[in-house]
């Protein structure tokens, strides 16, 4: 390789690290810290603002989402961002989304409910606690919010799937609606039987899965929205499910599904 295509090169994959290490975010989106008691540690949260936010008085719906590192910045995700002020923007969309930052080696105990025999986990109840009792009440006295459970959505993927689900079960008074991209229902039985356990579910659900994920996926799915089949009548339409085909266990996967869930879910 001769010395000018060397510098050519270098050049260019110079400029190509530059470019992917700025900002992708929206002027719509936003940053701040709050503290988390019940985690025990502060939290760094993304908000995003509908276009027209600034120049109106009006309320609207707020959806919570994990994983806010993925949400709408290729420079802070792991694999690729959801292009979630994009998408909105380009449905123009009425929602407020809050984007709460995983805890990093913190994740896996913050998003699981239950305990795993493997992998540990299971504080998820601090967690959502934090959100309902710290986080909520703090954007609905920042933001001019909808404050009621058919104006309160929660999404996530992968345990950030699982967490929304339990979410939904847990809190049905506040989360009326969810995104529940490839849920990690494999993590614990658990979540089975607490569904199962559970005399209503009443929340608006959309199910989204890709068919070349994980072997049980597909499978854990369907019999999930079979056990929500018996605590309510499939002619509600308060469940949607989406199995993609070829799809697989990443953002690509999501962010995909992401404006065809939000449709749906009214918005």
């Amino acid at each position: 390789m001769n010395k000018r295509l060397f510098l050519l090169l270098v050049l260019f994959f110079t400029l190509t690290n530059t470019i992917a290490q700025e900002s992708t975010a929206s002027k719509q989106v936003s940053t701040f810290s709050i503290e988390a008691p019940q985690l025990k540690t502060s939290k760094k949260i993304w908000v995003y603002l509908p276009k027209n936010y600034e120049n109106s008085k009006k309320k609207y719906s707020v959806m919570y989402m994990h994983d806010a590192q993925n949400l709408f910045d290729s420079k802070t995700s792991y694999a690729g961002e959801w292009h979630v002020d994009e998408k909105l923007d380009s449905i123009n969309a009425q929602i407020i989304v809050i984007g709460i930052e995983h805890g990093n080696d913190k994740r896996m105990e913050e998003l699981t409910p239950f305990k795993n025999e493997k992998y540990g986990g299971g504080n998820a109840d601090a967690y959502l606690e934090f959100i309902v009792k710290t986080l909520k009440p703090h954007i609905d006295r920042t933001y001019r919010t909808k404050t009621k459970k058919k104006n309160t959505l929660i999404m996530g993927s992968s345990l950030g799937g699982l967490v929304s689900y339990y979410a939904v079960l847990k809190y049905p008074e506040v989360f009326g609606k969810a995104g529940i991209f490839s849920p990690s229902f494999w993590f614990s039985n658990k979540i089975f039987d607490l569904a199962e356990n559970t005399k209503s579910i009443k929340s608006k659900i959309y199910f989204l899965c890709g068919d070349n994920e994980s072997e049980d996926m597909v499978s854990d799915l369907n019999k999930m929205e079979n056990l929500i089949n018996t605590k309510r009548c499939k002619c509600l339409n308060l469940t949607e499910k989406e199995i993609i085909k070829g799809g697989q266990h990443n953002e690509k996967l999501w962010s995909d599904g992401f404006t065809k869930a939000i449709l749906w879910l009214g918005y």
